[in-house]
């Protein structure tokens, strides 16, 4: 296994998440800041729009508009003209908060949640991926996953896979012309990692940030084995691999999960790799 160190592009946030490369800059979630930001390679931020129920999952919509996942009021909001607009309401049909997000290239977008109150240890239940056509429309994609968190589709738009964090592996969907997801199995069994937001690379590889046990972010090829490891000081909730080249690693840190942490030790990190990004986010 490859060992591999990354810089700091920017520090000082709370608790970034949901990172996405999109007109050449890093965009993210902020999530205990409740806003929505980019950032560029120099490092100069700008903050795109507050959320109140706390932002997590982005994605775009193929006429270019922002879609937003809005975790504790579980909505699917989007972004247009400078205004927030309620995309769908998906309280009755997801079991807890809502988390992360992608859209694939028909617009349609796959939301996973929590299952259960992670910050009051409560039992463990199975949650989610909820799909939302462009109109609103809704529909539960794919049951009883143990907190369905990161996803990624491949470049063909045929495969969804998502990391169950605490089902410590990677799973993966068929996906069907009408969006559903079928044919269910294992992609990769984690036993001992945790994993959160993922990205794909051009050789099927997947990036894994894992935050427990400062296990940092992993290179994980389809069935399990371990070729790369980005090591960080605190803990790796998500990653993304961007730049005009697609090759730039981003990792995301921050300390310990707590919705109401406002301490400033989240950080952006970013690492050159030999493989660039590939499908989606």
């Amino acid at each position: 296994m490859i060992t591999l160190t990354p810089t700091i592009l920017v520090e000082g946030l709370q608790f970034p998440e949901g990172p996405r490369w999109h007109d050449d800059r890093l965009w993210f979630s902020d999530m205990n800041a409740q806003k929505v930001m980019a950032v560029d390679l120099s490092g100069n931020l700008e903050t795109i729009v507050y959320v109140p129920g706390s932002p997590s999952g982005l994605g775009w919509l193929p006429d270019g508009r922002l879609l937003i996942v809005s975790m504790t009021d579980r909505r699917l909001l989007r972004f247009e003209k400078g205004k927030l607009v309620q995309v769908a309401d998906l309280f009755g049909m997801a079991t807890f908060h809502c988390n992360d997000m992608v859209v694939d290239g028909q617009g349609r977008a796959y939301i996973g949640n929590f299952g259960f109150d992670l910050g009051s240890f409560q039992k463990m239940v199975p949650a989610e991926i909820i799909m939302v056509h462009p109109d609103g429309d809704a529909i539960v994609a794919a049951r009883d996953l143990l907190f369905p968190n990161g996803t990624v589709i491949t470049p063909d738009g045929k495969t969804l896979i998502v990391a169950e964090t605490f089902g410590q592996r990677l799973t993966a969907f068929d996906i069907q012309p009408d969006g559903m997801l079928t044919n269910r199995r294992v992609w990769a069994e984690m036993q001992g990692y945790f994993p959160d937001g993922i990205c794909l690379d051009e050789a099927g590889g997947i990036w894994v940030a894992s935050p427990e046990n400062h296990a940092g972010v992993l290179r994980v090829i389809e069935g399990g084995r371990i070729s790369h490891r980005v090591s960080v000081e605190s803990n790796a909730y998500a990653c993304m691999l961007g730049n005009h080249d697609g090759r730039t690693l981003f990792v995301l840190t921050a300390g310990a999960f707590n919705p109401k942490k406002t301490e400033a030790g989240g950080r952006i990190e970013a690492i050159e790799v030999d493989i660039p990004g590939a499908g989606l986010p």
